[in-house]
């Protein structure tokens, strides 16, 4: 029994060493086997690889993809003309010399964006003091990005201490004021925007004033035209009416005479609540008095 036990425990003993002497090293990665603390090789290619077990050989790996670094400061920026920015920015970059990497860097891929940061925002810095805003915005927004490129890539592959990394591209995301200009900018804009819609609302209520001017104007000259036009064909209908009357009461004064009186008998007791106090000898009824005797 002590020699079956014996037996699987140094089989686990083997399996155990023999496991730690295998490593998988994926495509996406760098393994970099240290021996004793030093570099002892880089394994590149992909697949199942062998070292010697702890404590002798450790392995570490590295990503080997493209990694991005994004600003994460909001510390501004002068301009040439001492204008506070804020710019935003995000850097492409991979390792590509592994060892190199681990040995001036760092072992893991924070140590190089830590640094690379530092470096970034240091080119950005001295581009940014040599532009005015409107070359940061628009005609030299470009040129600004290879500049600061071309200085990154000039420290990481310094001569004396080479950063064992590559610079694939330097973008800017925003340029702007910092919080307080920002604020500023928009009180004045608001107060151009608020002067630009007091000038139209003036504007457009003189305007309106105006035509309502017109308006009435016309509306008095029409109106005074329509008038005169009735009292002209009111005058020219009571003139015929008048030579009409004319002619027939011309004709037979007598019927005049009592025609008229019958209008005002019609007009005098129009309504029955009117009290009218009157001689009978009078010659109001004389028309009256004639049609009783004719009878």
């Amino acid at each position: 029994m002590n020699k079956l036990g014996f037996i699987l425990a140094s089989v686990l003993v083997v399996l155990v060493i023999g496991s730690s002497m295998l490593f998988v090293v994926d495509q996406r990665q760098f393994g970099v086997v240290f021996q004793l603390g030093q570099i002892q090789r880089v394994v590149v290619d992909p697949g199942l690889n062998f070292k010697l077990p702890p404590p002798f050989q450790n392995v570490s790996y590295i990503d080997r993809r493209l990694l991005t670094l994004e600003s994460v400061d909001t510390e501004p920026m002068l301009t040439a003309e001492k204008q506070r920015v804020v710019i935003d920015w995000f850097v492409r970059w991979r390792i590509s010399e592994p060892e190199v990497y681990i040995r001036n860097v760092g072992r893991n891929e924070s140590a190089g964006a830590l640094q690379l940061n530092r470096v970034v925002r240091s080119a950005f810095q001295q581009e940014v003091n040599k532009r005015t805003v409107t070359e940061l915005l628009s005609t030299q927004r470009e040129q600004l990005m290879a500049d600061v490129k071309s200085s990154v890539l000039s420290a990481v592959r310094g001569a004396e201490k080479p950063w064992g990394m590559d610079i694939i591209d330097v973008r800017i995301t925003r340029v702007d004021y910092v919080e307080s200009i920002t604020a500023s900018v928009f009180l004045r804009m608001e107060a151009e925007r608020r002067r630009v819609a007091n000038e139209l609302r003036a504007t457009g209520f003189a305007e309106g004033e105006q035509i309502r001017a017109d308006a009435d104007r016309q509306r008095e000259v029409i109106v005074s035209q329509a008038y005169g036009d009735a009292q002209r064909v009111k005058g020219e209908g009571d003139a015929q009416a008048a030579r009409l009357f004319a002619d027939a009461f011309g004709r037979d004064p007598a019927f005049a005479q009592f025609y008229r009186s019958l209008e005002a008998y019609k007009a005098s007791f129009s309504s029955r609540s009117d009290v009218m106090i009157l001689d009978p000898s009078g010659e109001f009824f004389r028309s009256m008095r004639g049609s009783e005797a004719a009878r």
